[in-house]
């Protein structure tokens, strides 16, 4: 009789058999670059991707046996629940190897394969994710907005289609814990948007799609567009800006629970009734939620039944309520753009972005004091004196290079409001000293470290430079 098999077992993340394959198809691109002939490397590999360090990246493109390779380290990430590790090697001529790999823990948020953000407080988003919709007690519903014409109009389109009932109406209300606004009411009435109802004839899905102008979400599947639904990685979320002009008809949220998403257009982005309007918008109106953007929503229609009439959306940058980060509340200080931070500051500075420049370093005087601001990120390099920073106690994240992050540290200026942080090191070079000088950051908020494997193998000679 045969004995049952069983899968076989994940490869596990820190043994030297799991990454042996991944360094020695490396370490055969790079060759010797050292005056001992070793081979020095760095990199990272995550579910979505993988790199090497600047200077260290293997040549040509990659072959199916360092896609193999990789997908081996993969496997053991999932296995233990990872989203990305960083690693560095030492390969000694003779094949002697000694690998260092860095696994991130909770207190790091997974990000691009290159690492991830310092999460300082636990379950802390940043101000835009906590952001709420500013009352609008004079909005009312668009003069288009017309229940009983739309149900009449959405039957006559859809004469075949299977409605919700009262009951059914009832309970998605009590499912999202708000009551669903008479158009859409009318529109669900009419046509519930289940897949069995259309399963028999998948020429309904078009119809309701010509009818309506989108895919239609299921009643039962309707769905909350609050922040939470839009997720960011800290190191993005905290340079946006929730912004909304005077004159917007959509406010410039992330989320929002007066954002109920019924539909889709096709190419993942969501259809929502927005109850929460901007200072120029309708109670009512129907806004795009672009799945390319962090914030913000564009309006499409001034009502559902707007919508339904012309059964095309009108031009995507009427109403759009997303600043796209220029001044007062996100300042870019390049080669580029501004030139100095005074010419940044403003009260409504929220987020301040130092990058790369050949001018004198930047002195952060003139923000200092600035009620609004709460991210700073810098090239390393660019500040006159990090300690400023000090007195930035507003901060909420901050990203600067490993040299300023060390002369907070040694200062004792780190900024104690911070929930999150980045080093800015622009490609992977030591590990060990970024792990050392990450794990003295999270030591100051009490914060689980990174954890450094050193592992010992052998990969066989290399071959002659």
């Amino acid at each position: 009789m045969n004995e049952p098999t069983s899968a076989p077992s994940p490869p596990a993340l820190n043994s030297f058999g799991t990454w042996a394959p991944l360094l020695r198809a490396w370490a055969d691109g790079i060759g010797a670059g050292n005056e001992d002939g070793a081979v020095y490397m760095a990199g990272a590999v995550g579910r979505e991707g993988w790199r090497s360090s600047s200077g260290f990246r293997p040549r040509g493109r990659a072959s199916a046996a360092e896609r193999e390779a990789v997908e081996r380290v993969r496997d053991a990430l999932v296995a233990v629940g990872a989203e990305s590790v960083t690693f560095s090697a030492r390969v000694a001529p003779s094949g002697r190897t000694r690998l260092r790999v860095m696994s991130p823990g909770p207190a790091v948020e997974s990000g691009p394969a290159d690492g991830g953000t310092l999460l300082l407080v636990e379950g802390a988003v940043p101000e835009p994710w906590r952001r709420l919709p500013d009352p609008t007690p004079a909005a009312r519903p668009a003069p288009s907005a017309d229940p009983a014409a739309l149900e009449r109009r959405l039957r006559q389109r859809l004469p075949g289609a299977i409605g919700a009932g009262d009951e059914e109406i009832a309970a998605a209300e009590a499912r999202l814990g708000l009551t669903l606004p008479d158009e859409l009411k009318a529109l669900y009435r009419v046509v519930r948007g289940r897949w069995e109802d259309r399963e028999q004839d998948p020429r309904e899905r078009d119809a309701v799609y010509d009818t309506v102008g989108c895919e239609l979400v299921a009643l039962d599947d309707l769905y909350v567009a609050d922040p939470a639904s839009r997720p960011a990685p800290w190191r993005f979320a905290a340079c946006e800006a929730a912004v909304t002009p005077p004159d917007a008809a959509v406010q410039g949220l992330v989320g929002s629970p007066g954002w109920i998403v019924f539909g889709d257009n096709g190419g993942g982005d969501r259809i929502a009734v927005d109850l929460t309007p901007g200072p120029a918008g309708h109670t009512g109106q129907i806004v795009l939620i672009d799945h390319e953007a962090f914030t913000g929503a564009e309006l499409i229609a001034d009502s559902l039944t707007d919508l339904v009439r012309r059964t095309k959306p009108r031009g995507r940058q009427r109403g759009r309520s997303r600043d796209r980060g220029e001044r007062p509340a996100v300042a870019h200080v390049n080669a580029a753009h501004l030139r100095s931070a005074e010419a940044a500051a403003h009260p409504d500075l929220e987020v301040l972005r130092i990058g790369v420049w050949d001018d004198p370093p930047v002195d952060l005087t003139p923000v200092i004091g600035l009620p609004r601001l709460r991210t700073l990120t810098a090239y390393p390099g660019t500040l006159a004196d990090p300690r400023q920073i000090g007195r930035l106690t507003g901060l909420e994240y901050l990203e600067v290079g490993p040299a300023e992050w060390r002369t907070l540290l040694d200062a004792k200026a780190v900024p104690r409001g911070l929930a999150a942080a980045g080093i800015s090191t622009h490609g992977l070079r030591d590990h060990g000293q970024l792990t050392d000088l990450s794990n003295d950051i999270l030591a100051l908020w009490g914060r689980p470290p990174i954890v450094r494997t050193v592992i010992d193998g052998d990969l066989g000679p290399l071959p002659p430079a």
